[in-house]
């Protein structure tokens, strides 16, 4: 059995159900499970002194697309909204391979990690050629190596351009190999007990890159499986007017229709439902991934989040592609989210404290999870930790809780703690060797975008 310790933390931020902040205390981890939070003394095989530390439970990242990572920050699309912005970046896309797969992903959450997320959900469905075995192996050993919770998806679009969707041809596949790629992913990945560091979704792409029939089978096979579904919807009122068209009917009514509601259904963005639709996605459990700087930056609007939470929606927080953002920091959507509803919904916005919830405990509900999102005994040992004696803190952390909202924290989390290992040790990630990652790295951006 291994042990961790951490001895003597300043505070640990729980966000369990009672809201409790323990001062001077100790957290214990055995064989990556919580099994102590208190004052008295415990000894473990290794041991962190936590003397001047604020911990908190890790951050969940319930949307991204890690192969965007490195198509960052180009100038041509910088000025695009969505479809515009996603026809241009096909044709980049278009070339990925199993070595771009892996660096981006090595990229991507490695970032996530040093911003003091400990599970990372991501929404993969470009497969050029169809060879989804080799990409999501990919993925799956970036996040080995890393040591991050990974929640991949077998993401799929059957609809082209000459369908009437958006990618090209190489990147699609028919609905029945899709659902027999799908399947398989699901039976070589999916490990859906307790603590698991491997999960497998189903995840057509959009409205307008996958067809009913697709949406229909998906959802047959992964309740079939046991799995969960997910999707980007209502993201852009481009998309609500394709739909209205093609369908004849909103997007959540489509979903509706083939059987996409449920509380073992989540969807990316969902910024342009009304009233109705929002009491719709309470009685039925289905959920929301918040992914505020995306939509900022695409001009795609603003999610209702404070009507969402007064409704009782489960929503989570999310960095979505890192094209759209650019970056993977799930701290910083959480000050901007913060700011964002603020600004949009004054007293009526989520507090600090209410967007860590969101990004611990809100994530965790709508990825189907109850062993990570908060701190407390039989959790899993998913944390980070932040050093206060620093200047940029100085006067900013008298109010714990709502500190990573309100004030924000803007560098690299001190430790992360994954399963009740180290993966990040003095702002260093601790399963890799970074300097050669980033060489690396950068040299296969540089030929992936020079293709």
């Amino acid at each position: 059995m291994s042990s961790l310790l951490i001895k003597n933390a300043d505070a640990i931020v729980t966000c369990d159900s009672q809201d409790a902040v323990l001062e001077h205390a100790n957290l214990l981890m055995q064989d990556g499970i919580i099994t102590y939070i208190g004052i008295e003394p415990q000894t473990a095989d290794e041991v962190i002194d936590g003397t001047g530390c604020l911990v908190y439970p890790g951050l969940i990242n319930t949307h991204h697309h890690l192969y965007q990572t490195f198509s960052r920050n180009l100038p041509q699309v910088q000025n695009m909204e969505l479809f515009d912005w996603l026809t241009t970046l096909y044709e980049i896309w278009k070339n990925l391979n199993q070595d771009t797969i892996y660096h981006s992903s090595l990229t991507g959450m490695g970032e996530l990690l040093k911003s003091g997320c400990t599970t990372c959900f991501d929404h993969h469905y470009v497969f050029p050629g169809g060879n989804s075995d080799a990409l999501l192996d990919a993925q799956f050993s970036a996040a080995r190596e890393l040591g991050v919770r990974m929640y991949a998806s077998r993401g799929s679009m059957d609809l082209s351009k000459k369908d009437g969707g958006l990618p090209p041809d190489s990147v699609v596949q028919n609905v029945d190999k899709i659902l027999k790629d799908s399947q398989k992913s699901v039976e070589k990945y999916h490990n859906p007990a307790p603590n698991s560091m491997e999960m497998v979704a189903l995840a057509p792409c959009s409205p307008f890159s996958a067809s009913e029939e697709l949406y229909r089978q998906s959802a047959i096979l992964a309740r079939d499986l046991g799995v969960r579904l997910h999707t980007h919807l209502c993201e852009t009122i481009d998309e609500e007017n394709y739909v209205l068209e093609k369908y004849g009917k909103r997007p959540l009514a489509y979903m509706e229709d083939m059987n996409w509601v449920g509380n073992d259904v989540w969807y990316a963005h969902g910024i342009h439902f009304n009233d109705e639709e929002l009491n719709l996605l309470a009685q039925t459990g289905t959920g929301v991934a918040h992914c505020p700087i995306s939509n900022m930056k695409l001009s795609s609007g603003i999610c209702r989040i404070p009507d969402m939470l007064k409704l009782g929606v489960p929503v989570g927080l999310a960095v979505d592609g890192s094209a759209s953002n650019d970056g993977s920091n799930l701290l910083e959507e959480l000050r901007v989210a913060f700011l964002l509803h603020r600004l949009n919904s004054s007293k009526l916005a989520p507090s600090g404290y209410d967007l860590l919830k969101i990004a611990t405990n809100g994530s965790a509900k709508i990825l189907g999870r109850n062993d990570i999102g908060s701190l407390s005994i039989g959790k899993a040992g998913d944390l980070f930790m932040i050093r206060r004696n620093r200047l940029e803190l100085v006067g900013a952390d008298l109010d714990i809780k709502s500190m990573l909202g309100t004030v924000g924290f803007k560098g690299t989390v001190d430790y992360t703690i994954v399963n009740g290992k180290i993966v990040v040790k003095e702002g260093q990630l601790t399963g890799i060797d970074e300097e050669k990652a980033i060489y690396n790295c950068r040299q296969e951006v540089n030929k992936y975008l020079n293709h």
